[in-house]
């Protein structure tokens, strides 16, 4: 037995090809069905559905069915509803689907404008850059120019007194 199900691995797909184009399909699966006993019968059940599908008719529709159904939304249209929450129902399913794409653009405006506002408002665009420091290199060499200024206006003083 378990030999068989060894072969019969993937059978279901190949089983159909050999119901629906018995020529096209390999000989391989139609030795193999022949000597299986599992898959010939898969296949003969699938052509005793196939047959049981051929046979089936569907039935006729009734030719009243769409003057009653346009009556009956006639009907549906024409009644009065309860409340504010029933009237707004009623014109969302019955009425003309026009007025709904304003409104839906509207509240995608609406939703986007919001996103970008809290996008906005959690990044960093709203807050200072930071200062950087400047390193203890830099610090010393400004401190040196300083120095050198402050000793160029000493000379300076110096030999103007002189």
């Amino acid at each position: 037995m378990e030999s068989t199900m060894k072969h019969c691995t993937g059978m279901e797909k190949k089983l159909a090809d050999l119901l629906l184009n018995p020529d096209a399909a390999p000989a391989k699966v139609a030795s193999h069905v022949a000597e299986c006993d599992p898959c010939s019968r898969d296949l003969e059940e699938l052509r005793a559905t196939m047959a049981l599908l051929d046979a089936w008719e569907a039935p006729e529709p009734n030719p009243y069915f769409m003057a009653r159904f346009n009556a009956r939304l006639d009907e549906e249209r024409a009644a009065a509803p309860a409340g504010w929450l029933e009237r707004l129902r009623a014109r969302l399913a019955y009425g003309p689907q026009m007025h709904a794409r304003p409104l839906a653009a509207m509240a995608l405006t609406v939703v986007v404008l919001l996103g970008g506002g809290a996008y906005l408002g959690i990044s960093n665009w709203t807050q200072p850059a930071l200062q950087k420091h400047p390193t203890a290199v830099v610090q010393d060499l400004q401190l040196l120019d300083n120095n050198a200024q402050l000793l160029d206006q000493l000379e300076s003083i110096s030999d103007n007194e002189n």
